[in-house]
This record gives C-alpha cells, structure tokens and sequence, in this order.
C-alpha cells in the first residue's frame, strides 16, 4: 500500500488516484509480477510512483496528451536542481508581491507566451507550470481553443507551490522512465505480453447532459472511450496485464460488453477537486481489466 515516503504527485489534478492505491493493491487489481509498466495517460502519476518505487519493474513508459505536464516531467528528469532554482525564485516574488493576484496574471500571461515561443525554456516554463498550478483556482487544467491557461486566480492564503524532497525523489524514479508526448494508442504500441498496462483517461461523463472536461485543446469524447477500448482489448490478446479506470456508467458497461474477455469491477473513490466543498463526496468508479483481482464479489470500497 502507499505511504508518506513515497513520491507523491507533484501537481493537483483532475482524477487523481492516491485515494485508491491501496484498494487497488490490497484487492489484487496491481498484479505481483510483471515486465515493463506503461501508463499512457501518466496525470498527476500516483499510480506510477508507486508502482515505480515499490514494484522497481525493469523500465517504465509513461505519456501523456498535455504537453505541458509532460515538459515539467522532462524538467523534473533533466535537472531536478535548476527547476527548483527556477521555482523558488518565482516563489519568493509571489510571497512579496504587493498584489498577488497581479503577480499571478502576469505568469499566466508569460507562460502562454513562452509556450508560442520556438526557443527552448524548459526549465524555466516546468517552474511557471508549477507555481500556475499550486496558485490557480482549484487546482485546475484548462485550455482554450487557443491552447492557452486560462485558469483564474485561487486566492490561496498560503500556497505550497513545491516539495523539494518530493521533486529530487521525483527526479531519481524518471531517470529510469521513458517520457512521451503521444496519443494513448501510439504510446503502448511497444507493449508486449507480460507488461502491464494502466490507463486513466478522461472519465465518460455519468450525466449525459455533462461535457467531457477540456483537459487538452482536443476533448475526450465517447468515440476516444471506444477506440480506448478497442486498444484495452487488443493489449489483453497479446498478454498484457492490462487496467483501465473509468466512471460506473452505463456508457463504458455497454462499450465494454462486447469484450467476453474483459471484466468490470466497481469501486468507492473519492473526490479530491471540485468547486464546491460539498461536491467532495465519494463516488463510484469502474475498474477494467482482463485479469482475476483477489475479490470477494465485485463491489468493493476504498477506505
């Protein structure tokens, strides 16, 4: 199970799994053994971390569609000591800044310029996406069709805006990490039988009257949710272990049930962002794999 000593993600995000590590391990969802470990939709990476750490596979693939999150995991890999430089200089101005929220802006608008920008700032843009995230409202990701950060300012009292143990620790499990910018279907193409594979894509909205959230420029719509499925499938033929989390909607039971090799279990979790306090409830989630968990029957709860 997780633990305070593992790495834990560096940024809030959207679906974020740390709340249920430890039901998908003690559950058998995380299998024992396995080769290589691919997780194509890496997010805020708990998953990873701490398969990363407690399962040490011989190497490990993570993507993901956000250029800009998968940039700071560059950063963060390349030179861990520069980034936190970078950051904590951005830090101690926002702390002394007259006005905050100005500060604030001014970054926002400094990030998307330098995201046009053809020149290489890595490190410095890693650092910006940092503090953007810590500081805006909610811990959000949001572009508009301009690929721009349009997040507002979240008038947090006293923002962390970085761990750096954390981020040294981070930095030391990516050295053995293959990093990529790429389409889910493009990011396992190497995936062979024995690895295992993790995919946590954009949930299928339980409301049908709800949008996809805008997570990239492009959204993740319910043709994605299939051709998702189509891949989960195609894995699981060669011998991959693979998992994909998702909503416990009627939409992914009935994409899914034409796949007699697949199984769909059903879990608690809990709802780490959402704008209003009591929005915070837990909710259930469904869990595809094409292995047999050590279950008791298929409803199980996270905490």
């Amino acid at each position: 199970m997780s633990n305070n000593n593992e790495a834990k993600p560096f940024v809030k995000w959207a679906g974020g799994k740390r709340g249920i590590i430890g039901t998908l391990e003690t559950k058998g969802f995380i299998p024992k053994k396995f080769g290589r470990y691919f997780e194509p939709m890496v997010g805020a990476g708990a998953v990873f971390f701490h398969i990363a750490e407690k399962y040490k596979p011989k190497k490990c693939i993570i993507s993901d569609i956000n250029s800009d999150l998968i940039n700071t995991y560059k950063a963060i890999k390349r030179d861990v000591n520069e980034l936190i430089k970078e950051v904590s200089k951005i830090k101690e101005e926002f702390y002394s800044s007259g006005d905050r929220s100005e500060f604030y802006y001014k970054k926002r608008d400094e990030f998307n310029q330098l995201k046009k920008d053809k020149e290489n700032h890595l490190i410095y843009q890693a650092a910006l996406f940092l503090f953007l995230n810590k500081t805006c409202f909610n811990g959000l990701y949001r572009v508009n069709k301009k690929d721009e950060f349009n997040v507002p300012f979240g008038r947090y009292k006293n923002p962390k805006i970085f761990d750096e143990d954390n981020l040294r620790r981070i930095s030391k499990l990516l050295q053995n990490t293959k990093i990529l910018n790429l389409d889910f279907e493009e990011a396992i193409k190497d995936a062979e039988g024995g690895d295992f594979v993790y995919f946590d894509p954009p949930y299928v909205p339980l409301s049908k009257t709800s949008d996809f959230t805008s997570y990239t420029k492009m959204d993740f719509g319910l043709d994605d949710q299939k051709r998702l499925a189509k891949v989960v499938n195609n894995l699981a033929k060669k011998g991959c272990l693979v998992m994909e989390s998702n909503s416990s909607s009627d939409e992914i039971k009935d994409i899914f049930q034409e796949y007699n090799n697949l199984h769909i279990y059903t879990i608690e979790a809990p709802r780490f962002i959402s704008c209003k306090s009591d929005g915070r409830k837990p909710v259930e989630e469904s869990v595809i794999n094409n292995y047999e968990p050590e279950l008791t029957n298929k409803k199980i709860t996270c905490f």
